[in-house]
């Protein structure tokens, strides 16, 4: 993984362009570190995208012919390596927003499908592609893409392994907006200056609220919800939020 650090905002590539960016433990490990060691008082959002054509073709396939282990040892590995990434993402404390460059495939999808907000180059294609290699959607996918794409269409790409356009995973909300290649940059750019001009620490409370609900009864939620909008009321941020809308001006969060 490459990482750079300017303005608040965190870019984390895959850097293995020579095999469009295949997943290894090793490369699991790197994009779960650099997650997991953000914080909300030093960066507003992450980025996470692909070197060269492609966003990431998912696990490296001579790595798993490689591989002889026991089943103890593969359940260890999947949960710290491919699990591992997941639960970064999802329980960062800023937003993290996925710039599909290129082919989402396989762990590559399920990536995309974990980050909060996604935003695909025309050309790119995703799959839940594990079934073709006889295996389980992981990454987190059996968890996100249902709640994203609804139950048949996770099933249809689960079970099928088949490509789907850019234009598709919108349809099915895998991506929040396609664009032509050369307006991606300056498109996520803009999302990531919004999100850096609401307050951190409260989109930090939202996030936590709605990934921890998701699995809530209503009425669990319900006080889940109150608690956290009782910690945003004892914030800078709301009494900012306050004062500025009372005298008519933009509010300016730290």
């Amino acid at each position: 993984m490459r990482v750079e650090d300017a303005d608040g905002v965190r870019v984390v590539a895959f850097d293995r362009p020579e095999v469009k960016n295949a997943f290894t433990g090793d490369v699991a490990r790197e994009l779960s570190e650099a997650l997991e060691a953000v914080t909300p008082d030093e960066f507003d959002a992450v980025v996470l995208t692909g070197d060269g054509d492609a966003f990431s073709a998912g696990g490296d396939i001579e790595a798993m012919a490689k591989r002889d282990e026991t089943a103890r040892e593969a359940y260890e590995r999947v949960r710290g390596t491919l699990g591992r990434v997941a639960e970064a993402i999802l329980t960062a404390p800023v937003p993290v927003v996925a710039k599909v460059n290129g082919d989402a495939v396989g762990a590559g999808t399920s990536v995309v499908a974990a980050c909060d907000f996604a935003y695909a180059a025309q050309d790119a294609r995703f799959g839940a592609s594990f079934v073709n290699v006889g295996l389980v959607p992981d990454a987190g996918a059996t968890v996100t893409l249902p709640r994203l794409v609804g139950l048949r269409a996770a099933k249809e790409l689960a079970f099928t392994g088949k490509l789907i356009s850019a234009e598709r995973a919108a349809e099915l909300d895998l991506v929040n907006e396609v664009v032509d290649a050369d307006e991606l940059d300056s498109t996520v750019d803009e999302m990531v200056e919004t999100l850096a001009s609401r307050p951190t620490e409260t989109l930090a409370l939202a996030k936590e609220a709605i990934h921890a609900n998701l699995g809530r009864s209503w009425r669990d939620g319900l006080e889940h919800e109150a608690h956290a909008q009782t910690l945003a009321y004892d914030t800078d941020s709301h009494e900012e939020g306050v004062s500025a809308f009372l005298e008519k001006r933009r509010p300016e969060f730290d």
